[in-house]
């Protein structure tokens, strides 16, 4: 997985990190305010509301609508909010204020950003909305709007450094993000509908944004390795890039391009139909005619800025306010983990036996460097969270709940890792084409250690209903060939037919030779240990 973002280090040990395994903060009061926290985002293009929920640290969608109302297209040439983006949007925020006082949201914030603070019917506009719904309406400046999307990034990515670029409808932000903050943010005129009104054509329009993005570098500098995309109009582009790639895993937050990928896909669009390229994507009509400006932009922000590696982040703005309300605390936790955590409380049989199984299987995996670690860590905190669906879909629905789910620290490679694995924890017959299609995405290596924690997780999760290491111990000696299980005596009926069958296909999957002993001597003292254990 070498090239993606930096992931939370498992062995961390400055003072604000902590370790995978403590008390998740789901569960804290700080955290637990943030549950139902709501969020409407007044922007140039559309208009949403989200409801965050549960595991704040990564956020979940408790509540997510969004229509494309257009408040700020011909802005420009009006300098006005467009009539009917107006009447789409007031309708739409006062379906959002009924919502919100429906679900009871106590924490709910709504902001406006370049169209309603550029428009000179704006304040107009914010006072008939506010006196309609009863909600206040903050509108923020350029900087203040880069300042929140990069926030966003840093709710997926914690440990992010780098260029955030979040584009709208009449304004595009540039801000510096590194040691989980932000630092310099500047707004711009980029946006695609104030583009719209550039003259001079194509050459004009090319002339007029590489001055733009020159005098933007000024402020941000240009030597960022990493640039992380915000906006619909890159998601768009971002989707586009994977239907020419054919590219098999349909999700976009933590994708991944190159400038090369990049070049090739924005001039493969200039030679497509946008109607057809339309149709096979499911962009919508208002979103797809903004591409063609968006692209213009996007070339030249990676030729000036030259970034080695560049990211989509379904993170933004929105996320940015959670991120603004979160104790400093919360802010350091993985979101994965964190995430993992929450939904092992919400969903397995057993809560907390993830940790347990964690540092059963732990000697199979020795050496792992820590970014293997924590994706080993997520698989034994999510191997149980599907048990309800029925048998003959548990499988798939393990692969899907990791590569479709919303979690965020997890690049796409770690999305497929974790796949194969819970989905080999409950069937070890091989793929469906599907799956098979996107397990490509994976060098060989890594499938067949996903292969080999899915069958651990198999084995461990029947090995004991309590606690595994009540049960016994496993040792591998790479050297000799050997997996080794030691039983404790007491526990010795527990290990009939099926865990012998599981065991030996775990052994056989790391290439080793299965051995079973039983420990010798006094029984180790099982008064502390068990489901009701501290």
């Amino acid at each position: 997985m070498d090239g993606n973002p930096p992931a939370p280090s498992a062995g961390d040990a400055s003072p604000q990190a902590t370790g995978l395994f403590d008390r998740p903060l789901f569960s804290d009061p700080e955290a637990r305010a943030l549950s139902h926290v709501g969020v409407i985002d007044v922007g140039s293009n559309s208009v949403r509301i989200v409801v965050f929920d549960g595991a704040a640290r990564s956020p979940a969608y408790f509540f997510n609508e969004k229509v494309l109302c257009g408040l700020g297209r011909g802005l420009v040439d009006t300098g006005r909010l467009n009539p009917e983006g107006r009447d789409r949007a007031r309708a739409t925020l006062k379906r959002f204020a009924l919502l919100a006082r429906g679900m009871a949201l106590s924490n709910l914030t709504m902001v406006a950003t370049a169209a309603m603070r550029e428009a000179e019917d704006g304040p107009e506009f914010r006072a008939l909305i506010e006196e309609e719904t009863g909600l206040r309406m903050r509108v923020i400046d350029g900087d203040e709007e880069a300042r929140l999307s990069a926030q966003g990034v840093l709710t997926g990515w914690p440990e992010a450094e780098g260029l955030v670029c979040d584009i709208g409808g009449n304004s595009m932000e540039l801000a510096v993000i590194g040691k989980g903050r932000v630092h310099e943010a500047v707004t711009s005129g980029l946006g695609p509908f104030r583009l719209q009104q550039v003259g001079g054509g194509k050459k004009g329009l090319r002339r007029h944004v590489g001055d733009v993005l020159k005098g933007l570098s000024d402020h941000v500098g240009t030597h960022h390795d990493a640039l992380y995309l915000v906006g619909g109009s890159w998601r768009a582009i971002a989707r586009l890039d994977m239907e020419r790639r054919n590219y098999p895993l349909k999700v976009l937050h933590e994708y991944a391009l190159t400038p090369k990928s990049i070049r090739k896909t924005i001039d493969w669009i200039a030679d497509q139909d946008m109607e057809r390229l339309r149709a096979l994507t499911g962009i919508s009509n208002e979103r797809m005619s903004l591409v063609p400006l968006a692209c213009q932009v996007l070339r030249q922000l990676v030729h000036v800025f030259s970034p080695k590696r560049v990211y989509v982040s379904s993170y933004g703005i929105r996320e940015g306010i959670l991120f603004d309300q979160m104790p400093d605390r919360l802010r350091h936790r993985d979101p994965l983990i964190e995430a993992c955590h929450f939904m092992e409380h919400s969903s397995a049989r057993i809560p907390g036996f993830g940790k347990k199984l964690y540092d059963f299987l732990l000697p199979l995996f020795r050496g792992r460097p820590p970014e293997r670690l924590r994706l080993i860590r997520a698989a034994c905190l999510l191997h149980d969270v599907n048990w309800r669906a029925h048998p003959d879909y548990r499988a798939d629905a393990c692969f899907d709940t990791t590569t479709r789910s919303n979690l965020g620290g997890l690049d796409h490679p770690g999305r497929v890792y974790l796949g194969i694995a819970l989905m080999y924890r409950y069937k070890t017959n091989g793929m469906r084409p599907r799956i098979k299609e996107i397990a490509s995405l994976l060098p060989e290596k890594d499938v067949a250690e996903a292969k080999m924690l899915g069958r651990a997780l198999r084995f461990g999760a029947m090995f004991s209903m309590d606690w595994p290491e009540n049960a016994g111990e496993l040792r591998l000696y790479p050297k000799k060939g050997v997996l080794e299980l030691i039983l404790e005596r007491e526990m010795q009926a527990l290990f009939t037919e099926v865990a012998e069958q599981r065991f030996a296909a775990l052994a056989n999957q790391i290439g080793a030779e299965a051995k079973v002993r039983v420990r010798r001597g006094a029984a180790r003292d099982q008064s502390s240990k068990g489901p009701g254990a501290s």
